[in-house]
This record gives structure tokens, C-alpha cells and sequence, in this order.
């Protein structure tokens, strides 16, 4: 009775929880259809086409993912994925499945996927008659005494068929006699044989009777089972034990401690001696469940805890107990006692998990759907009462659907694969008894990634400094830019954007779309380009693809790859050298002549410093090492000699020095001659000055027309930018004489100078620097540090 009652409160739940599932998801939920099977049908036998009844398209129930969900852990029936049909997966056995004589009924859940779609089945499963009866003993006797009146009854063994409905047991009949007739009557679902006594009996006549007392069964054909009945006849014990009261009712708790006395019965007999004494014992045909849970002490009738008492398992219990006296033939009273378990809150709830999508796409909207799942618990009342949550802190919440203890588990929040790509989502679900139980599920969910993140660059601008006299094929610098990403989404490719008004340099260059090294096809000159400026754009290979750019700043840095030039002294043949002549009446100091040179580099590399090489005489002559100014060192004398030959060194200040040389020709003449030799030298040479200024302006020139493109294009440069950092190129006019470069310009608040071969009083030269840096007093600030 226990397992039935078990089994129907399991069958109720299920469609409960079927017909909350087809209120609650509407088009995913569809009517529920009915077949029906006879029990013990062979493996694969096809019960039905599932698909063909709920009008599913055959062809996709592979890719739906078309399949039985069991509740349980034998399954039955399962669905062919070819051609929808529901067969028998595993051998049926309804007895084992549904004690009783009710409608034995399965529910099957059928799930389909993409969109999810969950249906119900209902598969009766019919009984056959596989069953005979039998009877828990093959013979069984009585003590009938003498006296005995007729229409005395006798209980007999109740035979037992698993089987239900026409093919449980429908009659018994028992063997012809004088004596004795049976009647059978109705107990709950059983039927309760008696052997009635039609006829007193005479033991000198006959002190034994063989009876047969036959069960059969409604099946076609029917089955039986045979008691071999032993009657004694005795002499008369005419009393037997009486109880109280027919029926006795208690109520006791679940999980009872092992022996503890639950009830105490009593019957009386009037008989004296043996007759009036008294043993109590339990009815025979109770079942199985009753004798492992129970005991009674034949002398006392105390009824004590046996075995483990379950509510969930059997939530009342049934016993017959009988109290024969020791007459002969002894007499027996009957009675029933009835235990009713109290139910206790020893059993957890329990969280099962139907359906669940174990990855979420990042880009979800909140109350996207990710699992079902429903709650149960096996305890009744407020024992069996479930109070579910989510309890760790994740994007994620319950939603209750309008039947109890069933939720959905949807996102509630916006969900960022790069700031967390898995959640662990933990299900609470404590029941309302004293103490609550808890039970916890955790949910594994994975992010995947969208592509919802354009590449960056770690900075923008980008700036970059190259040598010139580069090789040209070879790498000179790299962009790199991050994706947060994965895969596809993250993979970067690198083009430069060859627009705009230095497209011509930009055919120069090219960008390994894999890594971002850029390679230069030539080699950059710094007296023809200074600096560039020129785009890279990093796009992923997501759908769509994002992408980003990054302006990239270059600036040639000067090398020292252009010699000195002498400018004067030049002769008419092309070489650097000249004649001077001066008066012998000169005092010290006259300026004898001036050596004018000039150098393409800027910087240290074009500072150049005059020295001489060789001199006739070192006391007559000096020369300024900044200026190349020749001047004398004290008046000629009678004895110094009328010619001196001056060679002059010019050299630049780079790494590795640069120089030319100059040859001065000093000729001493006296005051009338050199007059006369000026007017005619005046005239002679007044061709030859005018080609040296021309070529010396047409230099000037050039160098001022290159610092002006140098200006106008920095200025463009600094003003797109969105930092303070300015950069102006001035060229410097304080010198004296010999031809040099002097640039200026800012970055913030510091202020930087590329050095030509004049300084401003003050200045300090860095030495042994590439940059050529040269740090500036600033009128603003009592210090500054220059960098480049």
C-alpha cells in the first residue's frame, strides 16, 4: 500500500509539473498525447510516431537535438531520431512499476531544441496476465472442536496475483464436502477467503477432513493456485480471546528509534487454565513491510519498532493481530491496528536541472533564458514548503513561473565576456522545517565572446626617431595594437592610410599587416626631410570589423655625412686657395683675411672649428678657432720674411670628424705697393666676389627655404595634436662670419637647440651626443634638463 500510494504522489507531481510547463512556455509546451502498451513487449516494439503526432518536421529531429528527457534513472522508451517514432528502450514489468489495480501511467517528457520546445507523452502500460496467484503457504490447518456451531469462519490464506484489474484474483472455490463451504469477502482491494462451517462437526465419525481450496484469476485462459486445507477436530474450547475494541488507531513519528514500544493490545477470555491463557501473534497474510517494521510480543501484545519507519515510504501501516487462547482446539480473536507515520523534516529538497545552456553569448539581453530547473521535496506540510534563490553575486536571478517550486534561471543584468567569462551560478533551496534543510546546485556558465572591441593602441600620438642614411628594405620601426577579445575578434591586421598631402613619402613605406613592423623602401635624408607624419589603422577580423588608427609622428635625426665646404678662400680653378697681401706697417691684431666654410649637417655634425695646419711662422699669425678670422700677432719687422704660407684646417664636430683644408698665401708688400696692388687686386677681383656672393646667397637660400617648409609643416603638425607639445624650428642669426645651423624649438614648457659652430655666451655643449643636444640658459626658469 505504501509503495502505491508512493508511486501514484510521484505520477500526481509529474503531471503537475507537465501541465505548469504548458501554461508557463505557451508555443513551447503543446497538448498532451496518450498510448497506451501492454507490459512485457519486446525491446525496440514502436508504441507510436511521436513526431508525426505532434507535427514536428522529421527531417530536423537530428539537428533539434529530438530526444526523451527521463525523470528518472531507467528509461524505458526512447524516440528515433530518423523517423520520430517512441519505442520500448527496456524490458516492462508494470508490477514492478505500478502496484495496484489503478491506470499504470508514465509521463515522458520530449524535448526539442533550437527554438526549445518541450512536450508531454502519456504511455499507459496495460497489464497481461503473467501472473499466477499464489498463496504465501501451500497448506495451512485448523483445530475445529467438536462443539463448534455451524456458520463458524475460518480465515484462510489469502492468496496473492501482482497482476491487476481482470487478471488479479476474481474467485475461489474449494473442494466438494458436507461439512464446509468458503465465502469470500471483500477487504479494501482484496478478496479475504473464509472457510465456513455448514455442519457440526463429529470427531467419532471422522477427526480429519482434506479440503482444496483453489484461487483463480480473470486472465484468459485463467490461472490458479491450489491451499491444501488440513482440518483436526478437536474437543471444544468454547470461548475465544476478545479485544476491546475491532479496530485500534495510533499515530507515531517518523524515524523512531529501533525498539521502542508504540502500543500495548489486550484481549480476555473467560476459560479458565490453559483455555483462558492467552498469545497474541500478527495475521499472516499482511505484507512484507508491516513484518520488517513491526514486532509483537506474543505474552504482553506490546508492539514494538522493528525496523526503520519512513514516511515517504509508507506513510500508514496495517495489522491484523490475532490473540489465541491454549485450549483445545484454541480459540483466536481478531483485531487491527492502525499506525499512522508522522511525517518529520528529514529530507532535503532536491533541485533538478531540465534543461541548460552552458554558454551565453556576452551580448544576451537581460531575461534571456539559460536553464529550467524544478524543486522537490519528499517531506509533506510545511516540511515539504521550498524557498529558492540565487545566492552568489552573479547577472543572474529566478524567475518563478505561476506553479510552485518550478523556475527559470534568466540573466538580469549586462554581461562583459573581457570582465568575467565564467560564473559559477549557486542554487539555495531550504525547506520550511524545524530545523530547515538546504540543499545547493551550482550552474557552470561560460561567455562567449561578441566582437564589441575595437583595437587600441597604447598611445596616440605615436613618435618615432630615425637616423638618417637608413637601409633601405630593412625594418625601422613597429605599431602594436590590443584587442580585448578572443580569437577572430582579437586577431589584428595592420594598412597604412596612403592619403593626404605626403602620399609621395608614404610610397616609401610598408607595414607588415601581421605585426605592425614598418619597413622603409629608401633611405630618409635629413638636409631633404626632416620629419613625417602619416596614419595606421588596426582592424580585427570579427563580424563586423572594428577598427582603430593611430597617428605616427617621424623625425630624421641628423648624421654626420656631409664634409666641410670651403667657400673662401677659392681660386679660379676650383681649389681652396687664395693670396693676401698686407702692408709690413700693420700693427698687431689686423684682420689678414677671413676662411668661410659651410657644412649640410646641423648640430654638432655641422659645427665646425677652424685650426692651422701649417704656418711659417708661428708668432706672426693667428686664427680664430670659432670664426677662421686670420689676424697678426705683432708688426713686421725688417727680418720677417715677404711670403707666408698659411694652411687651414676645418673640420666638423661629429663622431666622426669631417674636415677640408684651405691654403692662405700671406704676402708682406710695402704701404705704396699694397695700395696700388689693392686698387688693381679691387678690380681684378671684383668678378670673382661677385660669383662667391651669388653662390653664398643662392646657399642662403636654400637653407632658408628648407627651414621654412620646416616650420610651416611642424606648425601643422603640433596644432592637430591634443597635447601641449609644440615644436618651432628657428634658424639662429647670431654668428659671425662662418656659415652655420642653429634650430631651436619647444616641447611643453622645455626648450631644445641644435648647435651650430657659434654659441651665445653661456651655452653648454653636451659632448658625445647623437642628438646634437645643447642646453639653453631659460630667462623663465633657473634650470632646465633638454632632452631629445
Amino acid at each position: 500500500m505504501g509503495t502505491d500510494r508512493k508511486t501514484r504522489t510521484r505520477n500526481y507531481f509529474w503531471f503537475a509539473f507537465y501541465f505548469a510547463l504548458l501554461l508557463l512556455f505557451g508555443k513551447q509546451a503543446f497538448a498532451q498525447i496518450r498510448y497506451s502498451v501492454p507490459e512485457e513487449v519486446k525491446e525496440g516494439t514502436v508504441v507510436g510516431n511521436v513526431a508525426k503526432d505532434l507535427g514536428l518536421d522529421i527531417t530536423s529531429l537530428t539537428d533539434r537535438r529530438f530526444r526523451v528527457v527521463s525523470g528518472t534513472k531507467d528509461a524505458f522508451f526512447e524516440v528515433n531520431q530518423d523517423n520520430g517514432a517512441l519505442y520500448v528502450h527496456k524490458n516492462i514489468d508494470r508490477e514492478e512499476l505500478c502496484q495496484g489495480s489503478g491506470a499504470c501511467l508514465m509521463e515522458l517528457k520530449i524535448l526539442v531544441e533550437n527554438p526549445l520546445e518541450m512536450h508531454y507523452v502519456a504511455v499507459e502500460i496495460t497489464d497481461v496476465n503473467d501472473h499466477a496467484p499464489r498463496f504465501p503457504e501451500k497448506e495451512q490447518t485448523f483445530e475445529i472442536g467438536e462443539q463448534t456451531l455451524p456458520g463458524r469462519r475460518f480465515q484462510l490464506h489469502a492468496a496473492r496475483d501482482p497482476d491487476a484489474g481482470i487478471n488479479s484474483i476474481r474467485t475461489y472455490t474449494l473442494t466438494s464436502n458436507d461439512h464446509f463451504e468458503i465465502d469470500i469477502r471483500q477487504s479494501d482491494e482484496d478478496k479475504m477467503p473464509f472457510l465456513v462451517l455448514k455442519k457440526s462437526l463429529d470427531r467419532e465419525q471422522r477427526s480429519k477432513h482434506m479440503l482444496f481450496v483453489t484461487a483463480i484469476d480473470g486472465g484468459k485462459p485463467p490461472r490458479s493456485a491450489t491451499l491444501n486445507v488440513s482440518i483436526i477436530v478437536l474437543d471444544s474450547n468454547d470461548n475465544r480471546p476478545i479485544f476491546s475494541q475491532e479496530i485500534y488507531q495510533i499515530e507515531i513519528q517518523e524515524n523512531i528509534p529501533v525498539g521502542t514500544s508504540v502500543f500495548q493490545i489486550n484481549a480476555t477470555d473467560p476459560d479458565e487454565g490453559t483455555n483462558g491463557e492467552i498469545e497474541y501473534s500478527l495475521g499472516k497474510t499482511l505484507k512484507k513491510k508491516v513484518y520488517d517494521s513491526f514486532e509483537l510480543d506474543k505474552l504482553t501484545g506490546e508492539i514494538r519498532v522493528k525496523g526503520a519507519v519512513d514516511y515517504e515510504e509508507n506513510d500508514v501501516y496495517k495489522l491484523d493481530v490475532e490473540a489465541s487462547d491454549k485450549g483445545t482446539p484454541p480459540l483466536t480473536g481478531e483485531c487491527r491496528v492502525i499506525i499512522k507515520i508522522k511525517d518529520v523534516n528529514d529530507n532535503p529538497p532536491e533541485i533538478e536541472i531540465t534543461s541548460l545552456s552552458d554558454t551565453v553569448s556576452e551580448d544576451s539581453k537581460p531575461g534571456t533564458v539559460i536553464s529550467l530547473i524544478s524543486v522537490i521535496d519528499q517531506d509533506s506540510g510545511v516540511n515539504g514548503k521550498i524557498i529558492s534563490s540565487i545566492i552568489s553575486d552573479v547577472p543572474f536571478e529566478l524567475k518563478p513561473s505561476y506553479k510552485e517550486n518550478i523556475y527559470s534561471v534568466v540573466t538580469k543584468g549586462v554581461l562583459d565576456r573581457e570582465e568575467v567569462s565564467h560564473y559559477e551560478v549557486k542554487i539555495k533551496a531550504t525547506d520550511s522545517g524545524e530545523p530547515p534543510l538546504s540543499t545547493f546546485k551550482t550552474l557552470n556558465i561560460q561567455i562567449s565572446d561578441v566582437n564589441d572591441n575595437s583595437p587600441q593602441f597604447s598611445q596616440n600620438p605615436l613618435q618615432f626617431y630615425l637616423s638618417e642614411n637608413n637601409i633601405a628594405g630593412k625594418s625601422i620601426f613597429s605599431v602594436s595594437a590590443t584587442d580585448k577579445d578572443l580569437n577572430d575578434n582579437a586577431a589584428i591586421s595592420y594598412h597604412i592610410v596612403r592619403e593626404g598631402s605626403q602620399s609621395d613619402i608614404l610610397s616609401f613605406l610598408n607595414i607588415n599587416p601581421d605585426n605592425g613592423h614598418i619597413t622603409a623602401l629608401k633611405s630618409f635624408d635629413f638636409e631633404t626631410l626632416k620629419t613625417f607624419q602619416f596614419h595606421v589603422v588596426a582592424s580585427d577580423s570579427g563580424t563586423p570589423s572594428l577598427s582603430s588608427n593611430v597617428t605616427v609622428n617621424v623625425f630624421i635625426l641628423d648624421q654626420n655625412d656631409n664634409a666641410p665646404v670651403i667657400l673662401y678662400p677659392l681660386s679660379s680653378n676650383g681649389s681652396a686657395e687664395g693670396v693676401e697681401e698686407i702692408p709690413r706697417n700693420v700693427n698687431a691684431g689686423h684682420l689678414v683675411t677671413k676662411v668661410r666654410a659651410y657644412d649640410a649637417d646641423i648640430g654638432y655634425n655641422g659645427w665646425l672649428l677652424f685650426s692651422l695646419q701649417e704656418v711659417t711662422d708661428h708668432s706672426l699669425f693667428a686664427l680664430d678657432r670659432y670664426t677662421g678670422q686670420i689676424r697678426t700677432l705683432r708688426s713686421f719687422t725688417e727680418t720677417d720674411e715677404a711670403e707666408h704660407k698659411l694652411l687651414v684646417l676645418v673640420k666638423d664636430n661629429g663622431n666622426v670628424s669631417l674636415s677640408a683644408t684651405a691654403t692662405v698665401i700671406v704676402k708682406v708688400v710695402e704701404p705704396k705697393e699694397a695700395f696700388a696692388a689693392s686698387d688693381v687686386k679691387s678690380s681684378a677681383k671684383a668678378d670673382e666676389d661677385d660669383n662667391v656672393t651669388f653662390y653664398l646667397m643662392i646657399t642662403l637660400g636654400s637653407v632658408s627655404v628648407l627651414f621654412l617648409i620646416s616650420i610651416i609643416v611642424l606648425i601643422a603638425m603640433q596644432c592637430s595634436k591634443s597635447t601641449d607639445y609644440t615644436s618651432k624650428y628657428l634658424q639662429e642669426t647670431n654668428y659671425d662670419g662662418t656659415l652655420c645651423h642653429s634650430i631651436q624649438y619647444r616641447s611643453g614648457d622645455k626648450r631644445y637647440m641644435l648647435v651650430g659652430p657659434r654659441m651665445s655666451i653661456g651655452s653648454t655643449i653636451v659632448p658625445g651626443s647623437h642628438a646634437n643636444t645643447l642646453v639653453l640658459p631659460d630667462r623663465r626658469r633657473t634650470s632646465e634638463e633638454v632632452r631629445l
